[in-house]
């Protein structure tokens, strides 16, 4: 059986956080924003080729009503990791087995981003003309101020975490759901993340497949 070490569980969390500060202050020092920038407009240039460019189009219709917004906005900056941590919490107060499989898993799809986020940087669309910033322009949350950046990668927009974090998360409940309502809701989970995601302008569509993807991987490695 498998030893339950708080002290474990936290060098190791700092550790993985710790490598991807790192990656994004090596891309940032070497021209990482400009970089970002011209492989985000050639994203949107495969995105209109492929004909799933609908990131603007869904701002639009979502920027009609800004309360929703707001939530949207909550639920990118706050909701998805929670639920995230917020389950690995409850599994491992619980001693339960299932707690080691879903943190590997979450270990392995943020150390296997790790290597795109250094070699392909991606700006979010937030920052590109024809974009809107919700967070910042309608609930007054600036995520390009210096000292948020000191804490996230601003150029790591591909692929999602978020959504490759609701896809483990999500499969990870709905295995533990007895309702069927439950276990839809947790199944149809990451699809609520990428929704959230473009519409506040921080991920493109092909970013939350590459995150959907990601968390497959990581979980069937897992």
């Amino acid at each position: 059986m498998r030893r339950f070490s708080l002290r474990r569980e936290v060098a190791l969390g700092l550790g993985v956080y710790a490598l991807y500060l790192l990656v994004a202050r090596l891309v940032l020092r070497r021209g990482g924003r400009e970089r970002a920038r011209r492989n985000a407009e050639r994203l949107v240039a495969l995105e209109e080729r492929l004909g799933v460019h609908v990131e603007p189009a869904l701002q639009r219709a979502v920027l009609r009503f800004p309360r929703v917004v707001h939530g949207l906005n909550a639920g990118y900056a706050a909701f998805n990791v929670t639920l995230t941590l917020g389950w690995l919490v409850l599994l491992y107060r619980r001693r339960d087995r299932a707690y080691h499989r879903l943190r590997r898993a979450c270990v392995l799809a943020y150390l296997g981003a790790q290597p795109v986020f250094f070699l392909f940087p991606v700006a979010p669309p937030r920052v590109l003309h024809g974009f809107v910033d919700t967070l910042s322009e309608v609930s007054g949350l600036d995520l390009e101020h210096p000292f948020l950046v000191r804490f996230y990668n601003p150029v790591a927009a591909l692929p999602s975490l978020h959504v490759a974090f609701a896809v483990l998360t999500g499969a990870a409940i709905a295995e533990r759901a007895g309702a069927p309502a439950a276990r839809a809701a947790a199944r149809g989970y990451p699809a609520l993340v990428s929704l959230v995601v473009v519409a506040t302008g921080n991920h493109y569509a092909l970013d939350c497949a590459a995150g959907a993807a990601l968390g497959a991987v990581a979980r069937r490695l897992a």
